[in-house]
């Protein structure tokens, strides 16, 4: 049997309608879309103090991994990486604001693949997804669409601190600044040109420029994967259980967010990908979904495992699907991409935050699409999920979004009387997060 034979039967192509060649097409595609995050993912932990060369190379191995597991455990066209938002609340709420030291960061996102992995196995996530109304699915996705935009015009020095407003327009004719600028207009070009890696081809550029300015130091460093060692089983699991630090309850909240955002991050992005790629069956349910969430907790715990942040399904797919992917083929090609993308990985340093910036702007901004979804005319819809998008990038964190659009509706749905028995577990939900301000003032 030849190579087609091959994978003809293992991946169904004639039955998708799709072809080796097309599949082979549509991982290319999918890989350009989001190959950005090689370069934003260590910028961003890197502001944890971890080593960038380091989470550069996990990023890389996290991402082929769990792309080519989730293609040959579950047969569908979806790739998955570490997850924008919630590498962002890894470096800059759990580690600079409440001051955990980033091995014990990499052991809480490690205990929540695992407890991932028990509630997918037990069933208990279907009670979860159903005590949370869609509306705050899509707020969450909004709100942190918003903060990651809101990080990268940090980063690029447009947006700054100021003591009489907290925040202000930045001097624009700073080179940061500049060079920000300029990559976000190439970026926006290339993506109504529908041109394919517009994300990626605006980093490079925007770096190319930023070195010949001469606003690139270049630090050489040995060219190898070793780089991986750097973060590579570093997680603190003992830090996380007390044993050697205490950093409060606040541990407790950080895995809930882990947990809760990569759970319904995962599942919209699921919703969206196998319905354009016409997968979804006739009641609207996903083929295999627990096969799905199974990889997805696992790519999570094996990611930690190297050195980075949760790993889940990226939205980016859809391009792939776009490109004409049916199959696990398309994610498996998108792995061996950045598999081999690992032996340029160490040098991911050398791209300045202005170039970065660019991309957080702009997927800021492409994530803002779900709150379309909301139903702003109705009060129980349009007051929880505008508390949940505008606290998470105002409080600059997705836990206190989270936790006013939780209680924001249970409170609503009870002074509206439509509360019923079943409801109990969102009422539980909404107290331990009141519990939580009284006890620990807000702090995040």
């Amino acid at each position: 049997m030849g190579m087609t034979g091959v994978l003809e039967r293992r991946f169904a192509l004639a039955e998708r309608g799709t072809s080796a060649r097309t599949e082979v097409l549509a991982g290319f595609t999918t890989f350009l879309t989001m190959a950005y995050i090689v370069l934003v993912n260590p910028a961003i932990l890197g502001q944890a103090g971890m080593p960038v060369a380091g989470v550069a190379a996990a990023t890389c191995f996290a991402a082929a991994f769990a792309s080519i597991l989730m293609g040959l455990s579950a047969n569908v066209p979806l790739a998955l990486a570490p997850g924008m938002g919630l590498n962002a609340y890894f470096s800059f709420t759990v580690v600079q604001q409440m001051g955990v030291p980033w091995p014990v960061a990499l052991g809480c996102v490690f205990l929540s693949g695992i407890a991932f992995l028990i509630l997918t196995l037990t069933g208990v996530r279907q009670l979860i997804v159903a005590v949370i109304p869609t509306h705050l699915f899509a707020a969450v996705a909004g709100g942190i669409g918003l903060f990651i935009g809101f990080i990268g015009l940090r980063n690029a020095g447009i947006i700054v601190a100021n003591p009489a407003t907290l925040v202000a327009l930045g001097d624009l004719t700073q080179p940061g600044a500049i060079l920000a600028l300029f990559g976000l207009a190439l970026i926006g070009a290339l993506s109504v040109w529908n041109v394919r890696g517009a994300m990626l081809i605006g980093i490079v550029a925007t770096t190319a420029v930023a070195w010949i300015a001469g606003q690139v130091v270049m630090k050489p460093e040995p060219y190898s994967l070793s780089a991986l060692t750097g973060t590579a089983f570093k997680l603190d699991l003992p830090g996380v259980f007390g044993l050697t630090g205490s950093h409060g309850l606040g541990l407790l909240e950080i895995l809930f967010v882990f947990l809760f955002v990569d759970l319904f991050d995962n599942l919209g992005t699921l919703v969206a990908v196998t319905k354009r790629a016409g997968l979804m069956d006739a009641a609207g349910k996903i083929p295999g979904l627990n096969r799905i969430l199974v990889t997805d907790a696992v790519a999570t715990v094996v990611g930690s495992m190297a050195g980075t942040s949760t790993v889940t399904s990226y939205v980016e797919s859809a391009a792939g699907v776009q490109a004409g992917g049916r199959t696990g083929l398309t994610a498996v090609v998108t792995g061996v991409l950045f598999l081999a993308t690992m032996f340029v990985a160490p040098y991911a340093q050398l791209v300045p935050l202005a170039a970065t910036a660019p991309a957080l702007i702009v997927v800021g901004g492409l994530m803002l699409l779900p709150v379309t979804e909301v139903a702003w005319e109705d009060p129980l819809a349009a007051i929880p999920a505008f508390l949940t998008v505008a606290m998470i990038p105002l409080t600059f964190s997705i836990a206190n979004g989270l936790a006013f659009g939780i209680v924001a509706h249970a409170v609503l749905k009870l002074l509206r009387g439509t509360a019923t028995r079943g409801d109990w577990f969102l009422f539980l939900l909404a107290a331990l997060f009141v519990i939580r301000f009284a006890w620990m003032g807000g702090a995040a």
